[in-house]
């Protein structure tokens, strides 16, 4: 018998599931919201009386968690991005170096922060490129390194940040796909002098929107704080600094308005607890179905350095070999059949997909030749953790036989 994701059709395999499907909130966020909707105190902070302080708890819970001393909750994972630069000392004109391949919402912030981004080069491993990083950071100028762990791949932190030390920048980590990951034991997070996660509904933890920062730099933490619209109710943090940090900085750090709410907060606060439980299920459903399409012609997934302890919410595969024409019958085929596939190397951008040349307010962007090539390949795929190992064997199948009508039509 077929699973309930999986039936035949004629002779094609087709995937009944929906891979866009979010993981749903565990019931203890769903009675926290609703017990919180019934204070009807959603604004993070309070004058009269402490109203339910669900964001402080989350900031106090995830800086536990990660091991560091500061977190600071805000609207968005972009937001956390442009606060944790602006936090960081980012003035406008001031270069930022950034791995050619991220997601928009990084050079947005950079922008948004008055930086300029500079792309650096990746390998055939979807991650920075070492040497390129130690060119770009010579010949530029740059001051900071926002470095993406995009789509969950962790570079060698070890020489990233060899190589950061040699050039004096400050590291501000992009760790939206990383969530709960490591490189050698290491949290991501826990390698720059601040770092920002995202809560957006597909990453690790879902509460629609949401962004964390970390950091142990007391300053920077302040700064966030304040950046992030505290007003002058920044004592209701707990994982903040002393109050004396604070007077260094709150004359000068403008209102952003971009706190957390404390609905978000409620919403999180138990899948914080869940994070090492769902790892280990997205590492468990990302090495049946790697290794299952790693077995189909023109796909290629790379493999994963043992020091990276990933946390795979989604997959990434290379197709080799092929023409764009073919590659848009693969894609056709699979998604017609159940399985969304997303295409780094199409034309325009189109969903959550694009890539540097697409951002065109970067101006020309020059000098990342390997990221051009790989990302002409590069297709990327959710992996819902409500996947079975039936399902992963369906979706093979589709892209198998997608794969072979393509590479015959």
């Amino acid at each position: 018998m077929d699973a309930p994701n999986s039936s035949p059709a004629g002779n094609h395999a087709v995937f009944e599931g929906d891979l866009s499907a979010p993981d749903p909130i565990p019931q203890e966020g769903i009675d926290a919201a609703v017990r919180l909707m019934r204070d009807g105190r959603l604004f993070r902070y309070g004058e009269d009386r402490t109203s339910l302080p669900e964001a402080a708890l989350l900031e106090e819970e995830f800086a536990a968690y990660m091991g560091t001393r500061f977190c600071a909750g805000v609207n968005s994972g972009g937001c956390a991005l442009f606060i944790a630069l602006k936090a960081c000392g980012v003035s406008p004109g001031d270069k930022v170096l950034v791995n050619a391949f991220t997601l928009a919402p990084v050079p947005g912030a950079i922008a948004h922060a008055g930086g300029e981004a500079v792309l650096v080069d990746i390998t055939e491993r979807f991650v920075i490129d070492i040497d390129d990083l130690d060119r770009k950071a010579r010949d530029s100028g740059a001051r900071y390194l926002m470095v993406s762990y995009m789509r969950g791949h962790i570079p060698d932190m070890d020489a990233v940040m060899e190589v950061c030390r040699r050039h004096d920048l400050t590291v501000i980590e992009d760790c939206a796909h990383t969530m709960g990951a490591s490189w050698d034991g290491r949290m991501t997070g826990t390698f720059g002098k601040a770092a920002c996660f995202s809560a957006q509904t597909f990453k690790h933890v879902n509460s629609g929107e949401g962004g964390l920062v970390v950091t142990d730099d007391e300053d920077v933490a302040a700064r966030a704080i304040l950046l992030s619209g505290s007003y002058m109710l920044y004592a209701q943090h707990r994982a903040r600094p002393d109050l004396d940090v604070f007077e260094r900085h709150r004359y000068d750090m403008p209102n952003c308005s971009m706190r957390m709410s404390s609905l978000v907060a409620a919403v999180l606060r138990p899948q914080v607890r869940l994070i090492d439980e769902r790892s280990a299920k997205w590492r468990q459903i990302h090495a049946e179905l790697a290794g299952l399409l790693d077995r189909i012609p023109h796909i290629t997934v790379p493999p994963r350095p043992e020091k990276e302890q990933f946390v795979p919410s989604s997959l990434q595969f290379s197709l080799e070999g092929l023409s764009d024409e073919e590659i848009e019958t693969f894609l056709s085929i699979a998604i017609e059949r159940g399985v969304h596939v997303k295409w780094f190397g199409a034309p325009e951008p189109a969903g959550f997909t694009s890539r540097h040349d697409h951002w065109r307010y970067l101006g020309k962007a020059t000098g990342v030749p390997k990221a051009d090539a790989v990302l002409h390949g590069l297709c990327d795929m959710r992996l819902p953790i409500w996947l079975t190992s039936h399902d992963c064997k369906t979706i093979a199948a589709v892209l198998g036989e997608a794969m072979v009508e393509a590479a015959n039509a």
